[in-house]
């Protein structure tokens, strides 16, 4: 496996995140923009239904956790690089074959083969990946 093209796929794959990231970060309302719960603008409340709080929050919540979901990709990608230095990237962390080259294509930072990966996302252990 060629050592300059894999770090050329890590580092297409590193800014397509880090793009992503920014931009959602860019995106979110900050602190001070967000009302202060139970500062309503309205005079009264009665025509808003009683889920609208919990569909914000769960807007919220989702707006947080996708930028926090690619900074662990980011950190994945930090962690591949490390498997290139020691010689291991390529190479399965759970059974030690080859990981295929088409799955390093659509994952770069891949940790184990399809099988293995199948096998740990069945068994809770691991995050997608």
């Amino acid at each position: 496996m060629d050592r300059r093209l894999v770090k050329d796929r890590l580092e297409r794959e590193r800014a397509r995140l880090e793009e992503m990231r920014a931009s959602l970060l860019g995106d979110m309302p900050r602190a001070e923009d967000t009302p202060v719960q139970g500062a309503d603008p309205e005079l009264s409340s009665v025509d808003q239904h009683p889920a609208d709080p919990g569909s914000e929050t769960f807007e919220r919540e989702k707006d947080l956790a996708i930028p926090e979901s690619l900074g662990a990709q980011l950190v994945e990608i930090d962690r591949a690089e490390g498997r290139i230095a020691a010689g291991t990237y390529g190479t399965c962390e759970a059974c030690g074959r080859p990981i295929g080259e088409a799955r390093l294509e659509a994952k770069p930072a891949a940790r184990y083969c399809v099988e293995d990966q199948a096998r740990a996302e069945r068994d809770g252990r691991a995050a997608a990946q």
